[in-house]
């Protein structure tokens, strides 16, 4: 049984929107149960009355359609709220007042508070450009943009006339920002003319004229002038096409924002997949079903209220960034940093969370690793009292991340581990303000979503690790991927695993903590471990072993700064090979590597031990910032990775290349 590090009290339950959406639903819907695990039972097995008591209880803007779900048997022909209307940015903007909507936060030391009422003036000045530009229904809006007020004020113009918004960070490489928006062909590129990191400023008009002239498509490119310059460089530029931001918000006195009417099905945004397998897939999501999803995660399993400081260390090439900005959805206040997290100094994201007085903070499992490595006590040297939620996601968070966060960052706090991905513009299993924390554990599955965990022959696993599923439809599902015309690539990548289940390619279990020891006793509380992606997992003489397993113990050891396991083809079987980026000032030799070993088979089992480790100087990343466990294991294949355009730094697949310790 994993040890419980928190519990909420019973007046901090209360006081909840998921305490109090329960109570909604006892007395509209005759939802009879007590605990979150009979809600949640409740959510799957009526389906359609859950998702509309989504909407009405927290008064989505629109016209709700009274058909709720149609096709239900069939998950890739469900179809959600046939006949209901609604406007995705008028729902993010049905507060008009003086309250902050947007803290802009940024390494370069800018600080920015927008209010509701002034975004809303800056979005209908923006929309009304894109009218005049002829932007219609369905035309698509690029973004090659950092993590600011420009981002999601583009954003939501586009959303108010019915396009569809999608964007890359400004660190993509010219040919992965291609790769991306030369399939979906956009009307209009907004882009930045630099960003910040790590103390460099780092200039992009080069990579944006490059991009203008490839995109045929383009009418028009919008440059942001990101780097304080007092002038855009657009008279440098060739063509006759190119505006400047500021003057779009000069020039326009248009105050009044317009909202078209779209269906619940109609696309919202195009995200990509990671591309490092071949060209990133264009994963489209809807309206309806990613603001409801959105809503459901934010207001129940998060707490987001109105006026509630919502911070997510994220780009804009990361569904994170989309989670977040439907804060707005609640009334909240979002905070949006730009920049390295550990620069000017390694305690900057905290830093923001005490002066900006935030109260749920999320950032990545690497993120905290990170903070642990560093030695950051910030517990001891901030004041956090207002925060209340620490969430993380983008990997599975290490056991001794929760001991670090509890017992580093703050005692009494709502730990929320959560997974899903840019599949799903949302979470298969995260956090619950009403649910006790265990240790190396997501607290629940969301509510709505019927998970599962499957054996190889796609049976329910009663206990053990198996591939995680969901066995009915949901309404951020994608509508589809952009360009496949007949639906064969989506049902190729999450349907041909299982029959009619959605197969979402984590690896993980189901931990129940039940209200006795007897057989009878209730569960009261179904956690979940995910130990890793199932195309990583490693199966040396036939044993299935998750990546995460491995990287839990190995972060225990100090001398290392990070790890990364694959499987090596050997002697007719596969043995694990793991690769060690190592703290400065420490070399991998044999006590070091017998340290390693002994840690591992400690506490795991001996088939978890890696047959070789090797010390790395670099470990390869996407750029959302997960370790490409495949792109490794094909290069010390000697097999070719295909985009490396995909990753932040494709130089650190050479150092992989021909090792002489993988020679025997």
């Amino acid at each position: 049984m994993s040890p419980l590090l928190w519990s909420p009290s019973l007046e901090d339950i209360n006081a909840t929107q998921m305490h109090a959406f329960m109570q909604y639903c006892r007395d509209r819907h005759h939802f009879e149960g007590e605990s979150y695990e009979d809600f949640h039972q409740w959510s799957v097995c009526e389906i359609s009355q859950f998702w509309a008591a989504i909407w009405d209880y927290f008064k989505v803007s629109g016209k709700r359609s009274d058909t709720i779900l149609q096709n239900a048997e069939d998950m890739l022909g469900a179809r959600w709220f046939e006949g209901a209307q609604l406007n995705f940015a008028e729902n993010l903007l049905r507060r008009e007042d003086d309250a902050v909507a947007l803290m802009v936060r940024g390494e370069d030391g800018r600080s920015i508070d927008i209010s509701y009422r002034e975004l809303k003036i800056s979005v209908a000045k923006l929309a009304a450009y894109m009218r005049e530009q002829g932007i219609t229904k369905g035309d698509r809006i690029a973004g090659f943009v950092p993590n600011s007020h420009h981002a999601l004020i583009a954003m939501l113009a586009a959303a108010s006339l019915g396009a569809i918004w999608s964007s890359c960070s400004p660190d993509f490489g010219l040919n992965g920002v291609l790769d991306r928006f030369s399939q979906i062909e956009p009307s209009i590129l907004f882009a930045t003319n630099g960003y910040f990191y790590g103390g460099k400023r780092i200039d992009t008009l080069a990579r944006v004229a490059v991009i203008a002239e490839k995109l045929d498509s383009l009418k028009q490119v919008v440059l942001i002038p990101y780097l304080d310059k007092t002038e855009c460089d657009i008279a440098t530029l060739d063509g006759t096409n190119w505006r400047c931001w500021d003057d779009i918000q000069e020039q326009h006195d248009e105050t009044r924002l317009t909202f078209e009417a779209m269906a619940f099905s109609d696309p919202l945004y195009i995200l990509y997949s990671s591309g490092t397998t071949g060209k990133p897939k264009c994963i489209v999501h809807s309206i309806g079903g990613t603001l409801l999803q959105h809503i459901k995660e934010l207001a129940l399993h998060t707490d987001v209220k109105r006026d509630t400081r919502l911070f997510y260390y994220t780009t804009c090439g990361w569904m994170m960034w989309n989670w977040l900005v439907s804060g707005l959805a609640l009334e909240a206040s979002i905070v949006l940093y730009d920049g390295s997290p550990f620069h000017p100094q390694k305690t900057v994201l905290f830093d923001i969370a005490e002066r900006d007085k935030i109260q749920i903070f999320g950032a990545s499992a690497k993120y905290y690793a990170a903070c642990q490595k560093f030695e950051l006590s910030p517990i001891n040297t901030h004041c956090l009292d207002q925060l209340k939620s620490l969430l993380s996601t983008g990997s599975p968070l290490a056991h001794e991340s929760f001991d670090y966060l509890y017992e580093h960052v703050k005692r009494d706090v709502c730990v929320s581990s959560i997974s899903g991905g840019t599949d799903i513009v949302s979470c298969f299993a995260l956090g619950n303000p009403v649910l006790p924390v265990y240790r190396g554990e997501l607290q629940c599955i969301g509510l709505g979503m019927d998970v599962d965990f499957f054996n190889a022959q796609g049976e329910p696993l009663r206990s053990g690790k198996g591939e995680l599923v969901c066995k009915q439809p949901f309404p951020s599902m994608p509508t589809g991927f952009w360009n496949d015309e007949h639906g064969e690539k989506y049902r190729s990548a999450y349907f041909d695993r299982f029959a009619g289940c959605w197969a979402h390619g984590d690896y993980g279990e189901f931990i129940t903590h039940t209200d006795g020891q007897s057989p009878a006793a209730k569960i009261i509380q179904k956690g979940v471990v995910i130990h890793g992606r199932s195309d990583a997992v490693l199966n040396p003489g036939g044993v299935r072993i998750g990546t995460a397993e491995i990287y839990r113990q190995v972060d225990k050891i100090d001398e290392v700064f990070e790890s990364l396991a694959v499987g090596q083809n050997w002697e007719d079987d596969l043995r694990i090979v793991l690769f060690v980026r190592l703290q400065e000032g420490h070399v991998l030799d044999e006590p070091l590597k017998q340290k390693i070993k002994d840690t591992i088979r400690a506490n795991t089992t001996p088939r978890h031990v890696p047959a070789k480790i090797v010390q790395i100087a670099d470990i390869p990343r996407t750029l959302s910032g997960k370790m490409v466990e495949i792109a490794v294991r094909k290069v010390i294949h000697n097999e070719a990775v295909n985009n490396t355009e995909a990753l932040a730094n494709p130089e650190a697949l050479k150092l992989f290349e021909n090792l002489k310790e993988l020679q025997s």
